[in-house]
C-alpha cells in the first residue's frame, strides 16, 4: 500500500516521538571536580550505562556541585528532584550513626580493614537508605585522611588553638579533642577558606590535598591514615523502579564494575597524590609515637561516643565486622 505525503509525515512523527519516549536522561550531581577520581570513575559508570542500555538511559554528570550543593544532594534524590546522585557517606551522621562507621579514627585505616568494615555494613546501611525510597548502589573510599599544617605536628600539641577545616562529624569531634576550632568548608572551598584566614589546618586526603594545591598555603602533611571515608552513589527507588528490567540490570552490573574499579584508583590515587606533593614543596612526614599514642587515645574516645549514639546497632555492626 502506498502511503501518501501526510501519512508519512504522521509516521515518521510517530517514529520520532516513539524514540524520544524510549530515551531516559538523568541529571547526577557530584561534590567534586572533574580531576577527582571520583568523578572520573563515576563519568566512567555513565558511559557504562549508556554503552549497556544503547543510549536508552543517559546520565549527565554535573561535577563540583554545579547543580546542586553536596549537602542537599541526598535529599535532592529522595524528593525525586534528580534521580541520582553522589555524597560523602558520613554526611549522614547526624540521621544516623552507622553512615560514620568508616570515620572513626583508626577503626579501619588501611585498604583491607576498610573493604571488611564495608562488607560488614553495607547491607545494614542499605536497608535504611530503603526507609526513605534510596537504592545504594555502590561506595568508594577516599585515600587514608592525614594532617594538613603550615608546622610539624609532633604530639598534636600544636593544633591547639588553630582553625581547622571539617567536612563530618568526625573530623569536626576530631579537632575539638585535639583543642582546635573545627569550621566546615566543601572541598570546591578550601583555598579561598585558607586564603581568606577561615582556617590554617585541615584533616584530608592526599588526593584532596593536591587536588586543592595544598603547597600553595600549606607547607606539611602528617600521613596519619586516620580513617578511609566513603562516597556513596544513590538512586531514587521510584526512579529507578520506573525503568525497564533490562536498564536496571545494566545499573547494576555497571555499580558493581565502579565499585572495584575505584577501589583500585583510590590506592593507587594515594601513593601518587602524595609524590605530587612532596615534588611541590609539601613536608610529607610520619606519624611520631607520640602523636600515634594521642592519636589512639583520641580514637578509643571516639569509637566510645560513636557506640553510644549508635547504640545495638553499632555493636552489632562492631560485631560483624571485628569477626571478619
Amino acid at each position: 500500500m502506498k502511503m501518501n505525503t501526510k501519512h508519512l509525515a504522521a509516521f515518521i512523527l510517530c517514529v520520532v516521538i516513539g524514540n524520544a519516549q524510549a530515551e531516559t536522561n538523568w541529571d547526577m550531581p557530584t561534590p567534586y571536580g572533574d580531576s577527582n577520581f571520583h568523578t572520573v570513575n563515576i563519568r566512567e559508570f555513565a558511559e557504562d550505562v549508556k554503552e549497556a542500555t544503547n543510549g536508552e538511559l543517559n546520565i549527565t554528570v554535573h561535577s563540583s556541585g554545579s547543580l546542586i550543593k553536596h549537602a542537599e544532594i541526598k535529599n535532592s534524590v529522595r524528593r525525586g528532584l534528580v534521580p541520582i546522585g553522589e555524597l560523602i557517606m558520613s554526611r549522614l551522621a547526624n540521621e544516623d550513626p552507622l553512615f560514620e562507621a568508616d570515620s572513626v579514627p583508626y577503626l579501619a585505616s588501611d585498604y583491607d580493614e576498610a573493604w571488611e568494615l564495608w562488607q560488614a555494613s553495607r547491607d545494614m546501611l542499605a536497608e535504611r537508605l530503603e526507609r526513605q525510597r534510596l537504592k545504594l548502589l555502590f561506595a568508594v573510599p577516599w585515600p587514608p585522611q592525614g594532617i594538613y599544617t603550615e608546622f610539624l605536628v609532633e604530639t598534636g600539641d600544636e593544633l591547639e588553638g588553630v582553625k581547622m577545616r571539617a567536612y563530618n562529624k568526625s573530623s569536626e569531634r576530631l579537632a575539638e579533642l585535639f583543642g582546635a576550632v573545627p569550621t566546615q568548608v566543601e572541598v570546591p572551598d578550601i583555598p579561598v577558606a585558607f586564603g581568606t584566614g577561615r582556617v590554617d589546618a585541615m584533616i584530608t586526603s592526599p588526593s584532596t590535598g593536591a587536588n586543592t594545591r595544598a603547597w600553595d598555603y600549606l607547607s606539611h602533611f602528617n600521613h596519619a591514615q586516620l580513617w578511609l571515608p566513603k562516597n556513596m552513589v544513590i538512586v531514587n527507588a521510584k526512579s529507578f523502579d520506573a525503568l525497564p528490567e533490562s536498564a536496571q540490570e545494566a545499573i547494576e552490573t555497571a555499580a558493581n564494575e565502579a565499585e572495584k574499579r575505584g577501589w583500585e584508583a583510590s590506592k593507587a590515587e594515594t601513593d601518587a597524590k602524595i609524590k605530587i606533593m612532596e615534588e611541590n614543596g609539601i613536608v610529607v612526614t610520619e606519624p611520631s609515637d607520640a602523636l600515634v599514642e594521642r592519636l589512639k587515645e583520641v580514637g578509643e574516645t571516639m569509637e566510645q561516643e560513636w557506640l553510644e549514639r549508635a547504640g545495638d546497632d553499632g555493636k552489632e555492626l562492631l560485631k560483624a565486622y571485628r569477626a571478619r
